[in-house]
């Protein structure tokens, strides 16, 4: 039984939302060792990338209404001052930016990196340049949201990316929302955008490896004590 428990607690499941593209992988394979045995193999490996890419593994979320966690895991790609995008209604100033890109072996499924209650979600349609780039924050289609938080009003902004054809996001306004809840998914590798007000400090560096639901990003108080965790 201990060695049924770890194997079950190693292997992480496929969000449902990957369902039909692992199974699609899995036929083509098969189709294509019909035509050229080998063949069946290379197809059997994009079926495993398929389903490693839509993993959605537990996380341990601090619960501290003061901390800003990841909603994406990937690269911390940018820490700076801009104006949020028009469509967040979050006003002309320049607000905390923290971005984190992810690339097609990053865990896509996004998380909220605080809680309190969704006020808006706001589409908007546009090009696939390269996430990781600075002007794909502007030019990039995506997908908004407004939280409001004991901090005041945060965005946060589903990009897609290069690769990335499709943007899913099933949360809704004015429900309620938990710091490290699942709220949506981008497939394939794109980036994650979280605008803070004044009083936010950072707390990861550029080039850092960030885990959704998890890696506190940014905080709105000074040096605490330990604080509670919740697994999701």
């Amino acid at each position: 039984m201990s060695l049924f428990n770890t194997v079950r607690n190693t292997i992480v499941p496929v969000h449902k939302e990957g369902y039909p593209f692992v199974a699609a992988f899995f036929v083509a394979s098969l189709v294509l060792g019909w035509i050229f045995k080998p063949l069946f193999w290379i197809g059997m490996i994009f079926t495993l990338w398929c389903a490693y890419f839509f993993r959605d593994p537990d996380r341990v979320t601090p619960q501290d209404d003061d901390l800003v966690i990841s909603p994406a895991d990937g690269k911390v790609s940018a820490i700076q001052m801009v104006t949020p995008p028009a469509e967040l209604n979050l006003g002309s100033e320049p607000m905390l930016r923290i971005s984190v890109f992810m690339n097609v072996f990053n865990c896509h499924v996004n998380r909220a990196p605080m809680r309190g209650r969704i006020v808006s979600i706001n589409y908007r349609s546009g090009s696939f340049v390269n996430a990781e780039l600075d002007k794909a924050s502007e030019d990039n289609e995506r997908n908004g949201l407004v939280i409001e938080t004991r901090h005041g009003q945060i965005g946060v902004v589903q990009i897609a990316g290069l690769v990335a054809r499709r943007i899913l996001c099933w949360a809704n306004p004015n429900e309620p929302v938990d710091a490290g809840e699942r709220f949506g998914l981008i497939r394939f590798g794109s980036r994650l955008d979280v605008f803070l007000p004044a009083g936010a400090a950072p707390r990861v560096s550029l080039g850092q490896t960030a885990v959704a639901g998890e890696t506190v990003i940014a905080e709105f108080a000074s040096a605490k004590g330990p604080v509670i965790s919740r697994r999701s």
